[in-house]
């Protein structure tokens, strides 16, 4: 017997009218799978960090809490009780999982020093320190230049600068 396209889409629309008007429905299937996944785990409740949206989820560890243990994330979920997102994630959020537990996940600061090709692994006290260092150096600069500007101090070469300050 040959069935056309016609008469399969007719066959499965008739079929399933006929089993939601028996009241057959597949949510508690659903559920049940969905409870069975997370059965054993530990709920920690966090922060999606891709947007400034800051939506909340739910991250599923399994795995003991010994001292040498490395739990494991197997399922992510949004936080129904969070205000913002109400449990729904937008596509980057429910990809977060994968994000988790991505062997090239750099787990360790690196850093590439100048005139060098490569990434080198520091600690993160010594990329701590670093920041800050570069950060108030650029803020000093900054503000050095910002002062110099604003109290008339130094001017550069250009020619409309030193007539501003000749008829000052």
């Amino acid at each position: 017997m040959e069935v056309s396209r016609r008469t399969f889409i007719k066959t499965t629309l008739i079929g399933g009218a006929g089993v939601s008007v028996f009241g057959f429905s597949l949510g508690p299937v659903y559920a049940q799978t969905q409870g069975l996944k997370i059965e054993r785990t530990t709920e920690t409740r966090s922060i999606c960090p891709y947007c400034s949206v800051s939506c909340g989820v739910i991250i599923h560890t399994l795995g003991d809490k010994a001292k040498n243990a490395v739990p494991q994330v197997v399922h992510v979920e949004g936080d129904p009780d969070a205000p913002i997102n109400r449990g729904t994630l937008c596509p980057k959020g429910a990809s977060l999982e994968q994000e988790i537990v991505n062997e090239r996940r750099l787990t360790k600061p690196q850093v590439r020093r100048p005139g060098s090709a490569q990434w080198d692994d520091i600690s993160w006290d010594q990329a701590i320190e670093e920041i800050a260092r570069w950060t108030k150096k650029a803020r000093c600069h900054v503000h050095r230049e910002r002062s110099e500007w604003i109290h008339g101090q130094s001017f550069g070469n250009n020619r409309l600068d030193r007539r501003l300050h000749r008829h000052k």
